[in-house]
């Protein structure tokens, strides 16, 4: 767990500088989270994140040049471990599915109030998706309202019976310590299962193998 000696270290990437200020003044209010950098676009927002290496990344949807989406997509290969999460004024389903589907860790509305957003963190460094009250209904009636399709037989197949369970598990939304609880394992054990799901299924995040969990409706 992180302790004040080991700070959840956040990058803000935001087109809006007065909000970027706002969002580290709050942050720096308390020991537990270190604001390690800034930047006002995608491209920028690469460059700090490579050489960084955050473990949360609250990123922004709609900015000038390279979007949201994209931005989170290329960052994802420099940093991988790290958890990007959305933070935008868009409410609209369909965002909030493009932006899980790429890999986000968590969705966000800017209009939160400070000890969900302060929580929401935590959440997300502890590896677990976070997204906001509001979405979590769209975001179910979005992948409800979609044809139910058969997961091929061959992806399904190179899971092995633990992996599937851990598949289903991170469906719920678990994160590792609530997963090795629950099927009585060690976290690094649960660790290794969802990687392995996520190199066999060729998902970049546990954020996509759950969307893909609950597209498919597994069982």
């Amino acid at each position: 767990m992180d302790t004040p000696d080991q700070p959840i270290r956040v990058l803000l990437v935001d087109d809006h500088s007065l909000f970027r200020s706002g969002i580290r003044s709050l942050l720096q209010r308390h020991a537990e989270f270190a604001v390690v950098g800034e930047a006002a676009d995608g491209v920028e927002g690469i460059k700090r994140a490579r050489q960084l290496q955050p473990d949360v990344v609250l990123l922004d949807l709609n900015m000038p040049g390279m979007s949201g989406v994209e931005t989170l997509q290329l960052m994802q290969q420099d940093c991988p471990d790290a958890a990007i999460v959305m933070l935008t004024v868009s409410e609209e389903a369909q965002d909030l599915g493009t932006a899980l589907r790429a890999g986000a860790s968590g969705y966000l509305i800017k209009n939160i109030d400070t000890d969900y957003l302060l929580r929401a963190i935590r959440r997300a460094a502890a590896g677990e998706t976070v997204v906001a009250e509001a979405m979590t209904g769209k975001l179910v009636a979005q992948l409800q309202a979609g044809t139910a399709a058969e997961a091929p037989a061959s992806e399904l197949d190179k899971l092995t019976p633990r992996e599937r369970e851990i598949l289903d598990s991170l469906a719920r939304g678990e994160s590792n310590k609530c997963i090795a609880r629950n099927l009585d394992l060690a976290e690094s054990t649960v660790k290794i299962h969802v990687q392995n799901v996520l190199k066999k299924l060729k998902l970049a995040s546990r954020v996509q193998a759950a969307v893909f969990a609950v597209e498919h409706r597994m069982k």
